[in-house]
């Protein structure tokens, strides 16, 4: 059914980052999803790490972009242009088209995803599949997903956080929401300009949420401190201050909340058999948001069930997406 010579890809299509997975190699490529284009000619000027470290950077002339927002493609062309440069850097020198399988959230639209699958054709593939990501993550942190046991993932990614119970290989219940790790980093700037007159870009809000986020104030801990540089909005001049991890834990509970609300109602919307086996394996945390600082235990203690880090949780939706072209028949099915 492949053309021979032709490896076939799985693509993790974030919103932060993009993963490449090369049937047979594993992961081969992961860069930011971000795009530097001339305003003034339309071209692109760079792909990836390179496009990422011109972000708040370029002159005017250039703009560094990001063309997913929210784990859908926000700016058609770019995406294409983006994941033609990703697939012809991860495959090399490779003859013929690939066959892809792309993730996407699980609360995506029919539109949303015939772009996602048009996008990676244009980008050249010979086909385009898409997988919901709850399930891909699942399978990448090698849960049961073909068995008659329930399996709760918790994918936080940087658009949405998508929620899922798994049995017999479907999805049983799920939400997609728009928190997640971008939202988090849009807590952190809103806070730090509201208590510190400072503006900061959304590379050091990143970085702070890394170093010293926390999902919960009370375990944050209380002597941990960060150096923040930015703009006084006052002066307009340059400006560092100090902020507490417990600031940033301030900064980021409605983000956490909202996430924690979404987790509740799938569990909510699921049969008690699978709440069952659900209290018996645990919810799976997977995605960078995972980890977060205390976030287990937050939602172990809000949900009552107990909750895991998946083994690679940065890698889980590459890893499953990869490993479901092994599947493609039955993909194409569904």
């Amino acid at each position: 059914m492949f053309g021979l010579g032709t490896k076939n890809l799985g693509i993790d299509l974030g919103t932060a980052n993009t993963l490449v997975y090369i049937d047979g190699k594993g992961i081969v490529l992961r860069e930011p999803s971000v795009v530097a284009k001339n305003t003034k000619t339309g071209d692109v000027v760079a792909v990836g790490t390179e496009a990422r470290d011109m972000i708040g950077r370029t002159p005017g002339s250039i703009v560094a972009i990001r063309p997913m927002k929210d784990g859908v493609i926000a700016d058609y062309d770019t995406t294409a242009a983006m994941m033609k440069y990703f697939m012809e850097k991860a495959l090399g020198r490779s003859n013929g088209k690939p066959y892809v399988m792309v993730c996407v959230p699980s609360g995506v639209t029919e539109v949303e995803k015939r772009a996602v699958i048009d996008a990676t054709r244009v980008a050249g593939a010979r086909d385009a599949y898409v997988i919901e990501e709850p399930f891909a993550a699942a399978i990448g942190a090698g849960l049961p997903v073909m068995d008659p046991t329930g399996s709760m993932v918790v994918d936080i990614g940087g658009g949405t956080t998508d929620v899922a119970t798994i049995s017999l290989g479907g999805i049983v219940s799920s939400r997609s929401i728009r928190m997640a790790g971008d939202k988090i980093d849009e807590a952190v700037i809103y806070y730090i300009r509201q208590n510190f007159n400072l503006l900061v870009g959304e590379r050091t809000a990143e970085d702070v949420k890394v170093q010293v986020g926390s999902a919960s104030v009370e375990k944050a801990a209380k002597g941990d401190n960060i150096t923040v540089r930015g703009r006084d909005l006052i002066s307009g001049l340059p400006k560092t201050v100090e902020v507490s991890a417990v600031d940033i834990a301030k900064a980021i509970q409605e983000v956490v909340a909202e996430i924690i609300v979404a987790i509740k109602e799938t569990l909510e919307e699921t049969s008690p058999e699978i709440a069952a086996d659900v209290i018996d394996h645990g919810i799976v945390l997977t995605g960078g948001g995972a980890l977060l600082k205390h976030l287990p235990e937050v939602i172990a203690d809000e949900t009552k069930v107990p909750v895991f880090i998946a083994q690679d949780p940065l890698d889980c939706v590459a890893i499953g997406t990869g490993e479901s072209l092994k599947n493609i028949d039955v993909m194409k099915k569904r």
